[in-house]
């Protein structure tokens, strides 16, 4: 079944004549494992959805926690030129790698764990990531990426529909989080549209959501990100409460930090926008800077 000639269209009748995805599961012995947050993509027409959704896919692939290879197949059929697949699981990994030789140069599978990995490191731009992310780790791995929002054209993943809620939520809206700020200031989160749990083996309990990120040239408004990613994890940490308390999770007098930003004590993180949480995070960052100062660091 791998062509000799190397072109494209022959690769890609190739990969579509493979062995159904149920049959590469059972000569593997792959099930899923809760421990690994495993779900695995088999409609095979949503996988083609969520593959067209994210192209044109001219630019590198990176694909994460690629499973036996569903969506795999269904990038390299809508036309990738090439695929990273990061996986951990040595089971899975067999499986990608027979699709790897079927596909002759457009897939490179890197057994590895993503949270470990940065990912600029494995292939040059043009990047874009693809993923049916594990709702485990789904979070960390977005809070990752985003620090290097500009490193990638875009970002086509899979959450869990609450995640994805809170990621394009707006201010005052109960969803409102932590997400929505961190993504919102580096980029421009879409939803997409919706992934009913019978797409999945097993089945999870949840509604799935495909979130596409484009990132801002430039951020939305100027703050140090390590600041950003602190004061937001101290008001959302304690979201029922007013910032003038919320915000002492920092080890220091909030009054000051919400008066340099102009932001009233008596509201709660749910009411500030982007822009609001960026001047607190200056503040926060400038405060530390006074006080390392005075210590004589």
């Amino acid at each position: 079944m791998i062509p000799s000639d190397g072109n494209l269209a022959s690769v890609d009748d190739a990969v579509a004549c493979l062995p159904p995805l149920k049959q590469v599961i059972a000569r593997h012995q792959i099930s899923a494992r809760r421990g690994m947050g495993q779900n695995f993509l088999m409609d095979t027409r949503l996988a083609t959805r969520i593959a067209r959704a994210a192209g044109p896919l001219t630019a590198n692939v990176i694909e994460i926690g690629a499973g036996p290879g569903g969506l795999t197949r269904a990038l390299l059929e809508q036309g990738a030129n090439r695929v990273i697949a990061v996986e951990r699981d040595p089971r899975c990994i067999a499986a990608l790698s027979e699709l790897a030789e079927t596909a002759v140069g457009r897939l490179e599978v890197v057994p590895a764990d993503a949270l470990a990995l940065d990912l600029t490191d494995l292939v040059s731009a043009p990047r874009v990531i693809v993923a049916n992310l594990p709702y485990n780790i789904a979070t960390p791995l977005l809070i990752q990426w985003l620090r290097q929002a500009n490193a990638y054209e875009k970002l086509t993943l899979m959450f869990q529909k609450e995640v994805a809620e809170r990621i394009v939520a707006e201010p005052r809206t109960k969803a409102r989080g932590r997400l929505s700020i961190l993504a919102q200031w580096r980029t421009r989160p879409k939803r997409l549209f919706d992934v009913p749990p019978r797409a999945f083996v097993p089945a999870p309990k949840v509604t799935s959501t495909l979130v596409q990120f484009s990132p801002r040239p430039t951020p939305l408004a100027q703050a140090p990100a390590t600041a950003l990613e602190q004061v937001t994890a101290a008001a959302f940490g304690q979201r029922r409460k007013m910032l003038r308390t919320s915000l002492r999770a920092l080890g220091t007098d909030p009054g000051p930090l919400l008066a340099a930003a102009s932001i009233p004590g008596t509201w709660r993180a749910e009411e500030l926008d982007v822009a609001g949480f960026c001047g607190l995070a200056r503040a926060f960052a400038a405060a530390n800077l006074t006080d390392s100062s005075h210590s004589g660091v």
